[in-house]
Protein backbone atom coordinates (compact mmCIF):
# COMPACT_ATOMS: atom_id res chain seq x y z
CA UNK A 1 0.00 0.00 0.00
CA UNK A 2 2.69 2.54 0.92
CA UNK A 3 4.31 1.53 -2.27
CA UNK A 4 1.00 1.94 -4.48
CA UNK A 5 0.47 5.82 -2.31
CA UNK A 6 4.50 6.75 -3.16
CA UNK A 7 3.62 6.32 -7.02
CA UNK A 8 -0.24 7.65 -6.65
CA UNK A 9 1.40 10.87 -4.71
CA UNK A 10 3.94 11.37 -8.27
CA UNK A 11 1.73 12.56 -9.90
CA UNK A 12 0.39 11.86 -13.78
CA UNK A 13 2.86 14.36 -15.14
CA UNK A 14 5.93 11.99 -13.43
CA UNK A 15 3.69 9.04 -13.88
CA UNK A 16 2.87 9.14 -17.36
CA UNK A 17 7.07 9.34 -18.42
CA UNK A 18 7.94 6.54 -16.44
CA UNK A 19 5.28 4.23 -17.49
CA UNK A 20 5.79 5.84 -21.20
CA UNK A 21 9.35 4.78 -21.00
CA UNK A 22 8.69 1.21 -19.72
CA UNK A 23 6.46 0.59 -22.49
CA UNK A 24 8.81 1.90 -24.85
CA UNK A 25 11.25 -0.82 -23.60
CA UNK A 26 9.43 -3.42 -24.17
CA UNK A 27 8.45 -2.65 -27.20
CA UNK A 28 11.90 -2.62 -27.96
CA UNK A 29 12.80 1.40 -28.25
CA UNK A 30 15.94 2.91 -27.84
CA UNK A 31 16.19 3.99 -24.30
CA UNK A 32 16.56 7.73 -25.70
CA UNK A 33 13.62 7.60 -27.82
CA UNK A 34 11.64 5.71 -24.75
CA UNK A 35 12.33 8.44 -22.68
CA UNK A 36 11.78 11.08 -25.13
CA UNK A 37 8.61 9.97 -25.81
CA UNK A 38 7.45 9.88 -21.86
CA UNK A 39 8.86 12.95 -20.57
CA UNK A 40 6.74 14.72 -24.03
CA UNK A 41 3.75 13.18 -22.57
CA UNK A 42 4.63 14.33 -18.96
CA UNK A 43 5.19 17.64 -20.30
CA UNK A 44 1.56 17.55 -22.15
CA UNK A 45 0.06 16.03 -19.43
CA UNK A 46 1.50 18.89 -16.81
CA UNK A 47 0.28 21.54 -19.80
CA UNK A 48 -3.10 19.90 -19.66
CA UNK A 49 -3.32 20.15 -15.97
CA UNK A 50 -2.50 23.67 -16.29
CA UNK A 51 -4.91 24.73 -18.34
CA UNK A 52 -7.76 22.52 -16.94
CA UNK A 53 -6.25 24.16 -13.35
CA UNK A 54 -7.16 27.70 -15.12
CA UNK A 55 -10.84 26.66 -15.80
CA UNK A 56 -11.49 25.44 -12.64
CA UNK A 57 -9.62 28.55 -10.77
CA UNK A 58 -11.44 30.72 -12.41
CA UNK A 59 -15.22 28.53 -12.68
CA UNK A 60 -14.74 27.30 -9.27
CA UNK A 61 -15.85 31.24 -7.39
CA UNK A 62 -18.07 31.87 -10.64
CA UNK A 63 -20.49 28.84 -9.72
CA UNK A 64 -19.92 29.38 -6.10
CA UNK A 65 -21.29 32.83 -6.82
CA UNK A 66 -24.57 31.59 -8.71
CA UNK A 67 -25.10 28.84 -6.20
CA UNK A 68 -25.43 31.49 -3.47
CA UNK A 69 -27.20 34.15 -5.61
CA UNK A 70 -30.11 32.12 -6.68
CA UNK A 71 -30.87 30.68 -2.93
CA UNK A 72 -30.72 27.38 -3.89
CA UNK A 73 -30.93 25.02 -0.36
CA UNK A 74 -30.97 21.25 -0.38
CA UNK A 75 -29.41 18.78 1.90
CA UNK A 76 -26.64 16.83 0.20
CA UNK A 77 -23.68 18.47 -0.20
CA UNK A 78 -21.68 18.51 -3.71
CA UNK A 79 -18.00 18.17 -2.51
CA UNK A 80 -16.29 17.25 -5.46
CA UNK A 81 -13.96 14.72 -7.56
CA UNK A 82 -10.97 14.94 -5.33
CA UNK A 83 -12.69 14.36 -2.13
CA UNK A 84 -14.68 11.11 -3.89
CA UNK A 85 -11.10 10.44 -5.07
CA UNK A 86 -9.37 10.56 -1.29
CA UNK A 87 -12.22 8.52 -0.02
CA UNK A 88 -11.81 5.91 -2.43
CA UNK A 89 -7.86 5.68 -1.84
CA UNK A 90 -8.69 5.52 1.94
CA UNK A 91 -10.40 1.96 1.57
CA UNK A 92 -9.15 -1.06 2.54
CA UNK A 93 -9.16 -2.61 -1.00
CA UNK A 94 -6.85 -0.07 -2.86
CA UNK A 95 -3.58 -2.86 -3.38
CA UNK A 96 -6.14 -5.47 -4.29
CA UNK A 97 -7.95 -3.67 -6.77
CA UNK A 98 -5.06 -2.31 -8.22
CA UNK A 99 -3.50 -6.15 -8.60
CA UNK A 100 -6.51 -7.27 -9.87
CA UNK A 101 -7.70 -4.60 -12.70
CA UNK A 102 -3.70 -4.86 -14.09
CA UNK A 103 -3.98 -8.05 -14.14
CA UNK A 104 -7.48 -8.36 -15.66
CA UNK A 105 -5.94 -6.23 -18.44
CA UNK A 106 -3.13 -7.88 -19.39
CA UNK A 107 -4.82 -11.29 -18.96
CA UNK A 108 -7.86 -9.59 -21.86
CA UNK A 109 -4.86 -8.28 -24.15
CA UNK A 110 -3.07 -11.64 -24.05
CA UNK A 111 -6.72 -13.50 -24.75
CA UNK A 112 -7.28 -10.35 -27.51
CA UNK A 113 -10.63 -9.82 -25.29
CA UNK A 114 -9.68 -5.93 -25.48
CA UNK A 115 -7.54 -3.51 -27.39
CA UNK A 116 -7.15 -1.06 -24.75
CA UNK A 117 -4.00 -1.25 -22.64
CA UNK A 118 -5.20 1.00 -19.56
CA UNK A 119 -2.08 3.10 -18.47
CA UNK A 120 -4.31 5.52 -16.65
CA UNK A 121 -3.56 4.49 -12.99
CA UNK A 122 -4.40 7.30 -11.60
CA UNK A 123 -7.73 6.72 -12.17
CA UNK A 124 -7.82 3.25 -10.99
CA UNK A 125 -9.72 4.80 -8.41
CA UNK A 126 -12.40 4.53 -10.40
CA UNK A 127 -12.75 0.60 -9.80
CA UNK A 128 -11.58 1.53 -6.32
CA UNK A 129 -14.91 3.57 -5.85
CA UNK A 130 -17.05 0.99 -7.74
CA UNK A 131 -15.85 -1.85 -5.15
CA UNK A 132 -16.09 0.47 -1.84
CA UNK A 133 -19.58 1.14 -3.04
CA UNK A 134 -20.58 -2.11 -3.02
CA UNK A 135 -18.20 -3.24 -0.03
CA UNK A 136 -19.91 -0.75 2.62
CA UNK A 137 -23.06 -1.29 0.79
CA UNK A 138 -22.99 -5.12 1.88
CA UNK A 139 -20.03 -5.21 4.65
CA UNK A 140 -18.19 -7.95 1.91
CA UNK A 141 -14.76 -7.62 0.73
CA UNK A 142 -15.04 -10.36 -1.43
CA UNK A 143 -18.13 -8.69 -3.61
CA UNK A 144 -16.71 -5.26 -3.84
CA UNK A 145 -13.56 -6.83 -5.24
CA UNK A 146 -15.50 -8.47 -7.35
CA UNK A 147 -17.93 -5.23 -8.74
CA UNK A 148 -14.27 -3.42 -9.07
CA UNK A 149 -13.26 -6.37 -11.46
CA UNK A 150 -16.59 -5.90 -13.09
CA UNK A 151 -16.48 -2.26 -12.98
CA UNK A 152 -13.03 -2.41 -14.89
CA UNK A 153 -14.14 -5.13 -17.36
CA UNK A 154 -17.10 -3.00 -18.95
CA UNK A 155 -15.35 0.02 -18.67
CA UNK A 156 -12.52 -1.70 -20.62
CA UNK A 157 -14.88 -3.30 -23.61
CA UNK A 158 -16.69 0.47 -23.79
CA UNK A 159 -13.47 2.08 -24.46
CA UNK A 160 -12.63 -0.22 -27.27
CA UNK A 161 -16.25 0.52 -28.47
CA UNK A 162 -15.90 4.02 -28.33
CA UNK A 163 -12.58 4.38 -29.53
CA UNK A 164 -12.77 4.69 -33.31
CA UNK A 165 -15.15 7.74 -32.24
CA UNK A 166 -12.83 9.15 -30.03
CA UNK A 167 -9.84 8.60 -32.73
CA UNK A 168 -11.98 10.09 -35.43
CA UNK A 169 -13.46 13.36 -33.61
CA UNK A 170 -10.40 14.45 -31.53
CA UNK A 171 -7.95 13.51 -34.07
CA UNK A 172 -6.33 11.02 -31.34
CA UNK A 173 -4.84 8.07 -33.52
CA UNK A 174 -4.38 5.07 -31.16
CA UNK A 175 -5.69 6.04 -28.21
CA UNK A 176 -9.04 5.16 -25.99
CA UNK A 177 -10.50 6.45 -23.00
CA UNK A 178 -11.50 4.02 -20.76
CA UNK A 179 -12.66 6.51 -18.33
CA UNK A 180 -15.36 5.75 -16.27
CA UNK A 181 -17.38 8.90 -15.40
CA UNK A 182 -17.50 9.66 -19.31
CA UNK A 183 -17.02 6.28 -21.30
CA UNK A 184 -19.79 4.97 -19.31
CA UNK A 185 -22.21 7.57 -20.81
CA UNK A 186 -20.93 6.69 -24.25
CA UNK A 187 -23.87 4.03 -25.20
CA UNK A 188 -26.55 5.99 -24.38
CA UNK A 189 -25.39 8.95 -25.72
CA UNK A 190 -25.00 7.38 -29.03
CA UNK A 191 -28.42 5.92 -28.56
CA UNK A 192 -30.23 9.44 -27.84
CA UNK A 193 -28.10 10.88 -31.01
CA UNK A 194 -29.58 8.54 -33.05
CA UNK A 195 -32.87 8.97 -31.76
CA UNK A 196 -32.68 12.61 -32.28
CA UNK A 197 -31.56 11.61 -35.91
CA UNK A 198 -35.31 10.93 -36.72
CA UNK A 199 -37.27 14.09 -34.86
CA UNK A 200 -37.76 16.51 -37.83
CA UNK A 201 -36.95 19.35 -37.53
CA UNK A 202 -34.32 18.81 -34.62
CA UNK A 203 -32.37 16.50 -37.64
CA UNK A 204 -31.64 19.96 -38.88
CA UNK A 205 -30.31 21.87 -36.69
CA UNK A 206 -26.34 21.93 -37.05
CA UNK A 207 -24.63 23.99 -34.73
CA UNK A 208 -21.08 22.29 -34.63
CA UNK A 209 -17.84 25.07 -34.16
CA UNK A 210 -16.91 24.69 -37.75
CA UNK A 211 -20.94 25.65 -38.77
CA UNK A 212 -20.71 28.68 -36.28
CA UNK A 213 -17.03 30.42 -37.17
CA UNK A 214 -18.65 30.45 -40.72
CA UNK A 215 -21.79 31.92 -40.05
CA UNK A 216 -20.28 34.44 -37.30
CA UNK A 217 -16.92 34.69 -38.48
CA UNK A 218 -14.66 35.76 -36.16
CA UNK A 219 -17.40 35.57 -33.59
CA UNK A 220 -17.80 32.21 -33.94
CA UNK A 221 -13.50 31.20 -33.05
CA UNK A 222 -13.21 29.60 -30.13
CA UNK A 223 -11.22 31.97 -28.07
CA UNK A 224 -14.77 34.55 -28.97
CA UNK A 225 -16.60 31.62 -27.82
CA UNK A 226 -14.47 31.33 -24.81
CA UNK A 227 -15.09 35.18 -24.24
CA UNK A 228 -18.73 34.98 -24.77
CA UNK A 229 -19.69 31.76 -22.91
CA UNK A 230 -17.26 33.33 -19.68
CA UNK A 231 -18.88 36.66 -19.72
CA UNK A 232 -22.37 35.40 -19.17
CA UNK A 233 -21.16 33.00 -17.16
CA UNK A 234 -19.90 35.60 -14.72
CA UNK A 235 -23.24 37.67 -15.64
CA UNK A 236 -25.22 34.95 -14.28
CA UNK A 237 -23.31 34.91 -11.12
CA UNK A 238 -23.82 38.72 -10.45
CA UNK A 239 -19.72 39.48 -11.15
CA UNK A 240 -19.04 43.49 -11.97
CA UNK A 241 -17.58 44.35 -15.72
CA UNK A 242 -14.29 43.84 -14.50
CA UNK A 243 -15.11 40.23 -13.40
CA UNK A 244 -17.08 39.34 -16.20
CA UNK A 245 -13.97 40.34 -18.17
CA UNK A 246 -11.95 38.54 -16.66
CA UNK A 247 -13.74 35.63 -16.41
CA UNK A 248 -14.08 35.57 -20.53
CA UNK A 249 -10.83 35.95 -21.22
CA UNK A 250 -9.77 32.86 -18.63
CA UNK A 251 -12.07 31.01 -20.24
CA UNK A 252 -10.86 32.22 -24.21
CA UNK A 253 -7.75 31.51 -23.06
CA UNK A 254 -8.56 27.62 -22.09
CA UNK A 255 -10.27 27.38 -25.56
CA UNK A 256 -7.20 28.67 -27.39
CA UNK A 257 -4.49 26.46 -25.21
CA UNK A 258 -5.77 23.48 -24.34
CA UNK A 259 -6.09 21.70 -28.24
CA UNK A 260 -2.10 22.77 -28.87
CA UNK A 261 -1.09 20.98 -24.84
CA UNK A 262 -3.07 17.87 -26.24
CA UNK A 263 -0.87 18.25 -29.44
CA UNK A 264 2.25 18.11 -27.34
CA UNK A 265 1.26 15.06 -25.32
CA UNK A 266 0.56 13.27 -28.98
CA UNK A 267 4.00 14.37 -30.24
CA UNK A 268 5.38 11.63 -27.51
CA UNK A 269 2.51 9.64 -27.67
CA UNK A 270 2.99 8.53 -31.54
CA UNK A 271 6.29 6.70 -31.26
CA UNK A 272 4.58 4.53 -28.18
CA UNK A 273 1.46 3.41 -30.51
CA UNK A 274 3.91 2.89 -33.68
CA UNK A 275 6.60 0.64 -31.61
CA UNK A 276 3.65 -1.07 -29.81
CA UNK A 277 2.13 -1.51 -33.43
CA UNK A 278 4.97 -3.38 -35.17
CA UNK A 279 6.14 -5.02 -32.01
CA UNK A 280 2.42 -6.67 -31.57
CA UNK A 281 2.34 -7.00 -35.35
CA UNK A 282 5.48 -9.32 -35.24
CA UNK A 283 4.71 -11.42 -32.17
CA UNK A 284 0.37 -11.54 -32.85
CA UNK A 285 -0.15 -10.65 -36.46
CA UNK A 286 -3.39 -8.47 -36.83
CA UNK A 287 -3.89 -7.73 -33.27
CA UNK A 288 -4.01 -3.74 -32.48
CA UNK A 289 -3.36 -2.11 -29.07
CA UNK A 290 -5.14 1.08 -27.76
CA UNK A 291 -3.64 3.64 -25.27
CA UNK A 292 -5.90 4.33 -22.74
CA UNK A 293 -5.69 7.29 -21.33
CA UNK A 294 -7.61 10.22 -18.97
CA UNK A 295 -10.40 12.05 -20.54
CA UNK A 296 -8.49 15.34 -20.02
CA UNK A 297 -7.04 14.93 -23.49
CA UNK A 298 -10.66 15.55 -25.06
CA UNK A 299 -12.22 18.06 -22.70
CA UNK A 300 -10.60 20.54 -24.59
CA UNK A 301 -12.56 20.38 -27.32
CA UNK A 302 -14.37 23.59 -28.16
CA UNK A 303 -17.17 21.88 -28.39
CA UNK A 304 -17.04 20.21 -25.46
CA UNK A 305 -16.25 23.13 -23.13
CA UNK A 306 -18.79 25.25 -24.78
CA UNK A 307 -21.28 22.62 -24.14
CA UNK A 308 -19.57 22.16 -20.39
CA UNK A 309 -20.08 26.14 -19.86
CA UNK A 310 -23.66 26.32 -21.19
CA UNK A 311 -24.85 23.36 -18.65
CA UNK A 312 -24.23 25.41 -15.30
CA UNK A 313 -26.91 27.25 -15.36
CA UNK A 314 -28.95 24.40 -16.83
CA UNK A 315 -27.76 21.88 -14.08
CA UNK A 316 -28.69 24.12 -11.13
CA UNK A 317 -31.96 24.24 -12.88
CA UNK A 318 -32.53 21.11 -13.02
CA UNK A 319 -31.12 20.80 -9.09
CA UNK A 320 -33.77 23.16 -7.92
CA UNK A 321 -36.87 21.75 -10.12
CA UNK A 322 -36.48 18.01 -10.41
CA UNK A 323 -38.65 16.61 -7.43
CA UNK A 324 -36.78 14.23 -5.38
CA UNK A 325 -33.51 15.49 -6.05
CA UNK A 326 -31.20 16.49 -2.95
CA UNK A 327 -27.83 17.04 -4.34
CA UNK A 328 -26.83 20.64 -4.48
CA UNK A 329 -24.78 21.16 -7.10
CA UNK A 330 -21.31 22.77 -5.98
CA UNK A 331 -17.71 21.60 -6.52
CA UNK A 332 -18.05 19.52 -9.31
CA UNK A 333 -19.96 22.74 -11.26
CA UNK A 334 -16.46 23.73 -12.47
CA UNK A 335 -15.29 20.02 -14.29
CA UNK A 336 -19.17 19.99 -16.42
CA UNK A 337 -16.75 19.71 -19.38
CA UNK A 338 -15.85 16.49 -19.05
CA UNK A 339 -19.47 14.95 -18.29
CA UNK A 340 -20.30 16.34 -21.43
CA UNK A 341 -17.76 14.66 -23.31
CA UNK A 342 -20.21 11.61 -24.91
CA UNK A 343 -22.88 14.27 -25.48
CA UNK A 344 -20.88 16.04 -28.03
CA UNK A 345 -18.77 13.43 -29.60
CA UNK A 346 -21.96 11.22 -31.19
CA UNK A 347 -23.01 14.05 -33.30
CA UNK A 348 -19.46 14.70 -34.34
CA UNK A 349 -19.52 18.38 -32.39
CA UNK A 350 -22.89 19.63 -32.78
CA UNK A 351 -23.27 21.59 -29.31
CA UNK A 352 -27.42 22.10 -30.03
CA UNK A 353 -27.55 17.97 -29.22
CA UNK A 354 -25.06 18.52 -27.15
CA UNK A 355 -26.98 20.66 -24.27
CA UNK A 356 -30.09 17.96 -25.15
CA UNK A 357 -28.11 15.11 -24.66
CA UNK A 358 -26.15 16.81 -21.91
CA UNK A 359 -29.59 18.11 -20.02
CA UNK A 360 -30.48 14.17 -20.18
CA UNK A 361 -27.18 13.42 -18.74
CA UNK A 362 -27.19 15.67 -15.69
CA UNK A 363 -31.30 15.10 -15.03
CA UNK A 364 -29.40 11.43 -14.34
CA UNK A 365 -26.29 12.05 -12.98
CA UNK A 366 -28.19 14.02 -9.90
CA UNK A 367 -30.66 11.84 -9.09
CA UNK A 368 -27.56 8.72 -8.63
CA UNK A 369 -25.45 11.64 -6.89
CA UNK A 370 -28.47 11.56 -4.32
CA UNK A 371 -29.10 8.47 -4.13
CA UNK A 372 -25.68 7.16 -3.51
CA UNK A 373 -25.49 9.98 -0.71
CA UNK A 374 -26.26 7.93 2.25
CA UNK A 375 -23.56 5.48 1.26
CA UNK A 376 -20.57 8.23 0.13
CA UNK A 377 -21.06 9.44 3.89
CA UNK A 378 -20.90 6.43 5.62
CA UNK A 379 -17.52 5.62 3.30
CA UNK A 380 -16.40 9.67 3.83
CA UNK A 381 -17.11 8.73 7.77
CA UNK A 382 -14.98 5.24 7.69
CA UNK A 383 -11.78 6.84 5.95
CA UNK A 384 -12.51 9.96 8.48
CA UNK A 385 -13.16 12.72 6.17
CA UNK A 386 -13.43 16.28 7.12
CA UNK A 387 -17.09 17.47 6.64
CA UNK A 388 -17.64 20.81 5.15
CA UNK A 389 -19.23 23.21 8.07
CA UNK A 390 -23.11 22.32 8.27
CA UNK A 391 -22.83 19.32 5.94
CA UNK A 392 -24.10 16.03 7.34
CA UNK A 393 -24.91 14.52 3.89
CA UNK A 394 -22.25 14.71 1.04
CA UNK A 395 -22.34 12.88 -2.53
CA UNK A 396 -20.98 14.59 -5.82
CA UNK A 397 -21.47 15.46 -9.31
CA UNK A 398 -18.42 12.92 -10.20
CA UNK A 399 -20.12 9.97 -8.14
CA UNK A 400 -23.01 10.29 -9.80
CA UNK A 401 -21.43 10.37 -13.37
CA UNK A 402 -20.39 6.68 -12.08
CA UNK A 403 -22.93 4.70 -14.19
CA UNK A 404 -21.53 1.79 -14.64
CA UNK A 405 -20.38 1.09 -10.80
CA UNK A 406 -23.78 2.30 -9.97
CA UNK A 407 -25.75 -0.43 -12.10
CA UNK A 408 -23.32 -2.79 -10.26
CA UNK A 409 -24.32 -1.20 -7.30
CA UNK A 410 -27.86 -1.27 -7.53
CA UNK A 411 -27.95 -4.82 -8.89
CA UNK A 412 -25.67 -6.07 -6.08
CA UNK A 413 -28.59 -4.40 -3.81
CA UNK A 414 -31.38 -5.57 -5.31
CA UNK A 415 -29.89 -9.17 -5.10
CA UNK A 416 -28.85 -8.61 -1.59
CA UNK A 417 -31.71 -7.10 -0.57
CA UNK A 418 -28.61 -4.82 1.54
CA UNK A 419 -29.39 -1.79 2.85
CA UNK A 420 -26.92 0.84 4.37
Amino acid sequence: MQFIQFILDLGPTVMMPIIVTLLGLLFRQKFSKAFRAGLTIGIGFAGINLVIGLLVSNLAPATTAMVSRWGLSLDVIDVGWPIAAAISFGTSIVPAVFGICIAINFFMLALNWTKTMNVDLWNYWHFIFAGALVQYLTNSVALGLAAAALSFIIIIKFADFSAPLVQNFFELPGVSLPHTETVSWAPLGIAINKLLDKIPGINKIQLDTDTIQKRFGLLGEPMLMGIILGGCIGALAGYDAQGIIQLGVSMSAVMFIMPRMVRILMEGLMPLSESAREFLQKKFPGKEVYVGLDAAVAVGHPAVIATGLVMIPITLFLAAVLPGNRLLPFTDLAVLPFFMIWAVVPSKGNVFRGIIIGTIFMTAILYIATDIAEVSTIMAHAVKFDFPEGATTISSIDGGAHLVPYLIYKIVQFFTGAGV
